[in-house]
């Protein structure tokens, strides 16, 4: 029986130029001996596996995206290298750890249905580098990633957060949009209970332009960071 090949997966970083101090060796040797990556983004992939492995030739490697947008079979065609010639690939995502608030886990799903090995890598997350550094309940959180656009749904989610949040000993975290940071930020302020605490982290991993601060929703009020078009997770917890 022809043995499949095995899928990786490979974290990418938070901030641009970290990559040497929050991506290990393990990582960077394993994406030096593929030849075949599943992808969110074509553009960010290849610059990302040109960063981390500068001797590969980029031309001479088989990107195939798979985004939010994929079909069913597209997802399952991307596995078919793996299946039908042995060979191992790489999922890379946009950003932070593949198959958490992310596409890739499609395809890891159907990975497993076609008993294809599965070998993550530790690397980045965004949702839990926020949660250790906010002080909140680590041992019951939730994640709902974007909250709705339209402003009465999002506030009527936040008010839901809030009460799930308190029923359940939970920290909420969720995102949303970099250029709509200030507008959620406000509606916390105006929707949340005053002593609701509220965790703000932007730029996580950056040196230079990392903010993570945890303030009741009162001490918030009138001293709000511009997290304008920045990468953002929030969390609430009291």
């Amino acid at each position: 029986m022809k043995k499949t090949g095995t899928l990786y997966l490979i974290p990418t970083v938070l901030a641009e130029d970290t990559a040497e101090k929050v991506i290990s060796p393990q990582v960077t040797d394993t994406v030096r001996h593929l030849t075949y990556f599943i992808v969110e983004n074509l553009r960010t992939a290849r610059r990302y596996v040109k960063s981390i492995c500068p001797e590969l030739v980029i031309e001479e490697l088989t990107f195939v995206q798979v985004d939010k947008d994929a079909s069913p079979a597209q997802v399952q065609a991307s596995l078919k290298p793996l299946q039908e010639q042995g060979i191992d690939a790489g999922i890379i995502s946009e950003a932070g750890c593949p198959g958490v608030a992310d596409p890739g886990a499609e395809v890891v799903k159907y990975a497993h249905q076609k008993n294809i090995k599965v070998v993550p890598f530790a690397g980045p997350s965004a949702i839990l580098l926020s949660l250790m550094a906010s002080g909140f309940n680590g041992q019951q959180f939730a994640f709902h990633g974007y909250l709705p656009i339209e402003k009465r749904d999002r506030l009527q989610a936040l008010r839901q957060l809030e009460k799930e949040m308190q029923q359940r000993n939970q920290t909420q975290i969720f995102m949303e949009t970099p250029y709509r940071n200030n507008k959620l930020l406000e509606d916390l302020l105006s929707t949340l209970h005053p002593e609701t605490k509220l965790c703000i982290a932007a730029n996580i991993t950056s040196p230079e332009h990392e903010f993570i601060q945890t303030k009741s929703v009162q001490q918030w009020k009138g001293k709000l960071p511009d997290i304008h078009k920045q990468p953002a997770v929030f969390l609430i917890y009291r």
